[in-house]
């Protein structure tokens, strides 16, 4: 008897205490739908942890009243993380653009009555007793955990460039200690004439100018010399 009394005093401590912690958790959101506030935009926030954490604890309470016996923590907190999760739901729709509108009305609908009536109805009709207790109690287990996972959602856009930042990360770190010299190519005169497609020609052209004018500078020295010659004689 004493042993019971026991065990019932650490289950209510140790219950108490679930909920307390349970009630900050539902919380925690609150600078974030400050900032929704004050900015009046959703910006890049997204509600798949709220539709999440809706469905949880609404799911919660679905085990809370097949179980019963000492269920009156479980119905107390998550009635308050029911309300909570669903004002941070409007909240959102006030704010959110019609594209996150429309996505989150789908999540609300898919979780809250899609997947909790199908739950509901397969357990009701399919289990009874015990068994039905158990299987709904570990469905909450799953869904408890996947209330913490869903936040890494935001990671989703970011997977590929995070990708490629530790790809380069990488790279840096095995090639960051070899120095090599990089010959460039001479590229100045195919640029020229590239530029000039007609510049050999035009070369060639001005040495054979050049050439002749060599050659008539001779033949006009040798003239003048001649001239100059019989007036010396006169002389």
């Amino acid at each position: 008897m004493a042993a019971n009394i026991h065990d019932q005093s650490f289950s209510i401590v140790f219950g108490l205490l679930g909920n307390i912690l349970s009630f900050f958790v539902y919380l925690a959101p609150l600078p974030t739908f400050y900032k929704i506030f004050k900015k009046k935009s959703t910006e890049g926030f997204q509600s798949i942890p709220y539709s999440v954490a809706l469905f949880s604890a609404m799911l919660l309470l679905y085990y809370a009243f097949l179980k019963q016996h000492d269920a009156v923590m479980l119905i107390t907190i998550n009635s308050i993380g029911s309300g909570i999760e669903s004002i941070y739901l409007i909240f959102y729709l006030i704010y959110a653009t019609k594209t996150a509108r429309i996505y989150t009305t789908k999540l609300v609908i898919f979780f809250n009555i899609v997947a909790l009536g199908l739950i509901i109805l397969v357990t009701l009709v399919f289990f009874k007793g015990h068994l039905r207790v158990s299987i709904v109690g570990w469905i909450c287990a799953i869904f408890s955990v996947c209330v913490f996972a869903a936040p890494l959602s935001i990671i989703t856009p970011n997977i590929l460039g995070f990708s490629f930042g530790i790809t380069q990360m990488i790279l840096y770190l095995v090639y960051r200690g070899e120095t090599k010299a990089l010959v460039l190519p001479d590229s100045n005169n195919k640029v020229q004439l590239e530029q000039f497609p007609n510049a050999n020609n035009v070369q060639q052209s001005t040495v054979n100018q050049n050439q002749e004018g060599a050659m008539n500078y001779g033949v006009a020295g040798m003239i003048s010399n001649s001239q100059v010659v019989p007036s010396e004689l006169n002389v």
